[in-house]
């Protein structure tokens, strides 16, 4: 009875916990960011920027370097947490500090490219800078993200629609969080 309850928990717990190197690169992309965007400034043949000024490259290096120490942190402590916590740990979990470094880039990395590739969708569609684009706001960072860990660690399709469903969750509440004590303009 106690697992049946702590089950599902430990499953959320640690899913978060395997996510934390994009979620947080993708944060500090936004804090450290300015400067140089990505796309130079270029524009497609009809005058659209290609990506915006949203992306910029000091946002995209910082976002990296973040998730790469998160992902070291995380493997550094990996092989305590297999041996105090083994049987709990249902979804991926960096077990060493080599498979730490790599995961924590391939997924802080990814959450930033996602990004960028989400707004270049948005501005080929004509959608500008700041305004929603309803589920690829929340998930472009987070699915490019997996994309690029796949080839390093098995994920279930299970454990995805999770990812995707706790990034929906938790995107919405950072965003509006951020709304109402003014780091953001809009809520979405």
């Amino acid at each position: 009875m106690v697992e049946t309850i702590y089950l599902p928990i430990a499953v959320l717990i640690t899913t978060l916990y395997f996510l934390l190197p994009a979620y947080l690169s993708n944060s500090s992309g936004l804090i450290f960011g300015g400067g140089i965007p990505v796309d130079f400034g270029k524009t497609d043949k009809n005058g659209v920027r290609l990506i915006g000024d949203g992306c910029t490259w000091r946002g995209l290096i910082a976002g990296a370097i973040v998730g790469t120490l998160v992902g070291a942190i995380q493997g550094y402590f990996g092989p305590y947490l297999l041996e105090n916590f083994g049987e709990y740990i249902l979804t991926p979990i960096c077990s060493n500090l080599h498979e730490g470094i790599l995961v924590g880039f391939l997924l802080g990395f990814g959450a930033l490219l996602g990004d960028a590739i989400g707004s270049y969708i948005k501005r080929r569609i004509g959608i500008q800078r700041g305004r929603p684009a309803p589920i690829l706001d929340q998930l472009d960072f987070i699915i490019m993200g997996l994309i690029l860990v796949l080839p390093i660690i098995h994920l279930s399709l299970d454990f995805i629609i999770l990812s995707c469903i706790l990034t929906l969750i938790i995107h919405l509440l950072a965003n509006t969080i951020a709304y109402l004590i003014g780091i953001k303009d809009v809520w979405y």
